[in-house]
Order: structure tokens, then sequence, then C-alpha cells
């Protein structure tokens, strides 16, 4: 690819900010194994990337799932706005277009001494040799307190079939029954999406006339936790009457059997459907490299680096140094940035390179509020000194530069319309 090509598409990834460096194009003769765990936003993108960019680089993707389905308008399916197809993501143009081996199986251990990874296959275990190891397993759920059933209280916060569980239980909802939802505490996958989930089954609700209705929200956290003014609109004034929102509302205890739930904020008793979305923590593999007190793994934001420089995380498994209330979000776009640097940071190891330290990533996200308006956020972010809630130099890392949030007038049908326009051109950008 074109040193011209390869500035450019960094460039985007870092939101063509004025401070953002442009990253020569690999050498043709760059050698090297590197494996990829992990087929969601950050792995497909760092796979393609490598490829893209990386000259001879031979890049596997280990992957446990045929295909990839997107959290990412997932919210839409639960309504039958879309169809699950919509979301479903393959991997057949990462090996035809990119030349990216796949595997499918799962990863159950790392020799980093050895450099090799253990797959369990459908037909046993195989070993993977590699020169840099890439992570980008997504989440794992914390253990619930209490008696938590996801056959029964599903989360569908990692879309499939979870979503057509949650599905099938919003549309049997009659008059007066209690949708009753939580948000985690932060930080977890997609800020938005617990608020935006509310609205549109709240939305619904309204539409199938479902009459005396409710969706009751409990926020373990003090506040909502992204796009506060679009959000909290949405709730006071376009689903008045339906929406219940409480924070401070930590769960204490879940009984999935009979749907009830203990929170800090009070306790509701036999729900009609109770989404419990759990706590969350890094995927278990990237897991096994240990865990900031939030229980994500740190990172150097130059190459996504762990303590061992070969073995790298992206997504939402990583931990990423920011100043205070200015976090990185766990995003899909942000995955699909931070797997560009990630690239680059490799592809520059393998030629015996120092990282550039002129970078930038960036997140974007639609949030549909009804059947025909959305809201939007983005963030841009840079590396250099991160600040504490004081303002003073904390260290380095990635610093908030600005961040955007859609104003009243925006939030309307031509924002719901752009909605896919970015969502199809991030599921693009990642696996074709």
């Amino acid at each position: 690819m074109s040193n011209f090509n390869r500035r450019q598409f960094l460039q985007a990834a870092g939101a063509a900010t004025a401070c953002a460096a442009l990253p020569r194009a690999a050498s043709a003769n760059t050698y090297g194994r590197v494996v990829v765990v992990g087929g969601g936003f950050g792995g497909a993108t760092v796979a393609k990337y490598l490829r893209l960019w990386g000259g001879d680089v031979q890049v596997t993707l280990v992957e446990p799932n045929p295909t990839h389905i997107a959290c990412i308008l997932s919210n839409l399916v639960l309504t039958s706005a879309l169809s699950m197809s919509r979301i479903t993501l393959g991997y057949s143009a990462l090996q035809t277009n990119h030349g990216v081996s796949l595997m499918q199986g799962r990863a159950i251990a790392i020799d980093p001494p050895g450099k090799r990874l253990t797959v369990q296959t459908p037909t046993g275990q195989e070993s993977l040799d590699y020169d840099h190891l890439v992570l980008a397993p997504g989440i794992d759920f914390a253990p619930a307190p209490g008696l938590w059933d996801p056959n029964l209280t599903p989360h569908a916060w990692q879309a499939g079939e979870q979503t057509t569980r949650l599905k099938n239980q919003i549309a049997a909802m009659r008059n007066g029954d209690r949708f009753v939802m939580t948000v985690p505490k932060s930080p977890y996958r997609c800020p938005p999406g617990p608020y935006e989930r509310a609205c549109v089954v709240a939305d619904y609700l309204k539409a199938k006339r479902r009459t005396g209705a409710k969706v009751i929200v409990l926020d373990a956290n003090p506040s909502i936790q992204a796009e506060p003014e679009a959000f909290g609109r949405a709730f006071s004034d376009t689903h008045r009457g339906v929406i219940q929102y409480f924070p401070n509302a930590q769960v204490q205890s879940i009984d999935s059997a009979s749907r009830s739930i203990v929170t800090s904020a009070g306790t509701i008793n036999n729900a009609t459907v109770l989404n419990y979305i759990p706590n969350q923590k890094a995927g278990a593999i990237a897991a096994l490299l240990g865990v900031n007190s939030t229980g994500f793994v740190p990172v150097n934001p130059l190459t996504y680096a762990t303590a061992i420089s070969t073995i790298h995380v992206i997504g939402d498994s990583c931990a990423v140094p920011a100043s205070d209330g200015k976090a990185v979000p766990k995003s899909g776009h942000m995955a699909n940035s931070e797997a560009k640097v990630c690239a680059d940071a490799i592809l520059r190891a393998l030629n015996g390179e120092a990282a550039d330290q002129n970078i930038a990533t960036s997140s974007a996200c639609y949030s549909p509020i009804t059947a025909r308006t959305a809201s939007w956020l983005s963030a841009n972010f840079i590396y250099g000194d991160i600040y504490d809630a004081n303002g003073k130099v904390k260290g380095k890392g990635m610093h908030r530069l600005d961040i955007g949030e859609a104003p009243g007038q925006r939030v309307n049908n031509d924002s719901y319309q752009e909605m896919f326009t970015w969502a199809d051109s991030l599921f693009a950008d990642s696996f074709v």
C-alpha cells in the first residue's frame, strides 16, 4: 500500500487532528508472524491492516465463532427495526482480499517465553508460534450477586442468541408490564448503549400501545455516563411517563427465577422483563496478563503492548491511561482506531524501529432515541500529557482534546439516517 494511503488511514483513525502524526509505510521486506485473538472490531481491523501495510507479514486470526455479530445497532434488533443478518459480519473478505489466515477455535493458554499460543479447536488443541500476539477478546462479566441465569434474564450485551432471547421477551410485553434494566458500573462496553436501549424499548412500547408499560433504568453510576444532554432530554421529555431513571442503584442481589432485583436504590420484585447487564472485565485470555483495579489490562497507548512487549491488548479488554474524567471509551469505533495504531507499532517493531509518538485515536457513536431519530457523540484523543482531577500532569497517555454531542436540534431523522452510513463504513473498514 502506498505511503500516502497508509497515512490517510492512520490519520482518519485519529480523527484527522492537526497533531496526529502520519506514519511511514512499512518496508516491503517486513517479515514476521502475528497471531490475533478475537474477531471483533479490534481483532478484525488489526489483522486486515497488518496485511495491508505489512509486506510479507503472516497474520493468523483466532476466533471461536464463524461470524461476528456486532453490538453496534443491536438494540434495533431488539425492537425488530433490523434483522440479525444486518449486523452479522463474516471473515471471508479478510481471507480473500487480504490473505489473513483464519483458525476457528478458542485461545486457552499463552507461553510468553516460547512465544506460543495454545488454541482449543473442534478437533483438539493446536499451537501457534508468533513474533507478536494481539489479544482482542472483548469483555467477560464479573460474577453476579445472587442467582443470575442469563437464559431467564438475558443481558444481550454480547450480541447474538442473547439478543434474540431479549427481543422475544420484549415482544411478549402487555399493558402495565415493566421492563427493568441495569446499567453496569463504569467502565463497561459502549457507554451510551444502556441508555439507548431504554429509549428504543420505551419507543417500541408506545408504538405498540402498551398502555401503562414502564421502562425502569437502575444505573449503578451517579449519573448518565454518555450523552447526558440527549438522554436526559429523552428520559424527561421524549419518553416522559414511560422511562423511570434511578442513579446510584448498585446491584446487591438478583434472582432470575422470580425476576427480582435488590439494589442500593431499592428493590423490584416480579418484573415482566429483567434485563440485567453485569459489571464487566477483560476477556479471560487477556486477563491472564494481569489487570488493574477495574478489571482491565493496562497497556502502553503507543503500541498497546502489555508488560510483555510482544503481547498487545486492544479494544474492550485494555485499560488506556487517560486524564481523569476523560476515559478512553470501550466501543467498536475505538477498537478499530486502536487496532490501526497497534498494527503500525508492530510493523515498526518488526523493522527494528521505535514506535511513533505522534498518534491519535477517535471514537464516534450514534444512538437511536426513537424509531426515527438519533443522537450522536464524537471524541478525539491525542498522545501526550494526561492530567489528574486538579489539572496537574500525572503522566503520559491519551488525552481527550474535544468531545461533541448532538445538540437538541440534531437529534432528528437526519442523524438517524447518518447512523447507518457510519455503521456501514465501520463494518467495511474492519471486515472488508
